[in-house]
């Protein structure tokens, strides 16, 4: 009876299976690497065919992420919102960040000639302010003669010092610059062969030498203009000593480029231009 209850043993063997071994994760950041290049590489190409302008407003809005009031330093790619109407403002003129620029040009160049005493006595024979064709830098004669003597092309030491500056601070921007002399209607001898036209022209280019001498490049000169007593400053009086100026004039898009118009202002006069 007992044998019949008995219930055979039985011994399972159960063998250890290997698995395969594993590789880890270093394929997917050897892809990520390798996808991230790609997209790097179809960037740069993109950006090679685009114009100056489109890659001068990127370059701004890598330089300043953050963006200015109504502008977009979040994204470059389309979206909705005022942020991205802001943006698309940016790329479509890019001019602005031109005029931001020559801006803080302006501001940078008053502040450098208050540390000057020989020129922060002459603030009021010095004019920096934003036009319509970019930054102008004017500096105005009056009847003791601040910076030319009268009748003279060669600058005084004080106009020799206030150019070198020009030439070392609008040589840090790549924007070219057109240099223009003025004179009043007083006439050289009526059989002189030295005229306005030349004295004009002439201390437009003395200008030029000592600026290309201290920093500015020769190929951002752009124009050089002699203007006699054809455009005068002050009108009502032609004979007037502020007549006789000479004007450095930075543009903020290519010569010649069309435009939209744009107020312009003058920093040192409240917005005469």
């Amino acid at each position: 009876m007992n044998k019949d209850r008995e219930v055979p043993l039985r011994i399972i063997i159960r063998k250890k299976r290997h698995h395969e071994a594993h590789h880890g994760g270093a394929w997917k950041v050897a892809f990520a690497d390798f996808m991230t290049a790609m997209f790097a590489l179809f960037l740069v190409l993109w950006l090679v065919n685009q114009s100056s302008d489109v890659r001068s407003a990127i370059a701004g809005y890598f330089q300043d992420p953050l963006g200015q009031p109504g502008e977009s330093g979040s994204s470059l790619m389309p979206s909705e919102g005022p942020e991205a109407s802001g943006m698309r403002t940016m790329l479509q003129q890019p001019v602005d960040l031109r005029r931001m620029q020559l801006q803080e040009l302006g501001e940078r160049l008053r502040e450098r000639m208050e540390e000057v005493p020989e020129l922060a006595t002459l603030s009021h024979n010095i004019e920096i302010g934003l036009i319509d064709d970019g930054l102008r830098i004017q500096l105005l004669e009056d009847s003791s003669g601040v910076f030319f003597a009268t009748g003279r092309s060669d600058p005084k030491p004080e106009g020799r010092q206030l150019l070198a500056l020009l030439g070392l601070e609008l040589g840090s921007l790549p924007y070219q610059i057109i240099i223009e002399g003025f004179t009043d209607a007083r006439q050289y001898a009526r059989d002189a062969q030295y005229t306005n036209w030349e004295l004009s022209a002439d201390r437009a280019n003395a200008a030029r030498r000592i600026m290309l001498a201290n920093g500015l490049k020769e190929p951002q000169i752009s124009q050089i203009r002699g203007w006699a007593d054809r455009d005068l400053r002050v009108p009502s009086d032609p004979y007037s000593p502020r007549n006789r100026r000479v004007t450095i004039t930075m543009l903020d898009r290519d010569p010649g480029a069309p435009r939209d118009s744009m107020a312009g202002g003058n920093l040192a006069n409240g917005g005469r231009p």
